[in-house]
């Protein structure tokens, strides 16, 4: 069995991936969009690929969410 498929899918399950979270938070601010994906199980690293900012700012924002949950507890 050739990895060419597989790979060809991952790939186009990542485009479909992308399109669907700028569309879903368009109207979103980065902290919000990235509390989103967080939400939905992704890690830091795809969330920054999606919002086209660096890992440490998605690590942040996610970070200072926390603080803030806390927080409200």
């Amino acid at each position: 069995m050739t990895k060419a498929p597989d790979h060809q899918i991952v790939e186009k399950l990542d485009q479909i991936l992308r399109v669907l979270s700028i569309q879903v938070a368009s109207d979103k601010s980065l902290t919000e969009r990235a509390r989103l994906l967080k939400l939905a199980g992704l890690e830091n690293q795809a969330i920054a690929d999606i919002l086209n900012t660096s890992v440490e700012t998605i690590r942040t924002l996610t970070s200072n969410l926390r603080s803030s949950t806390r927080r409200r507890k």
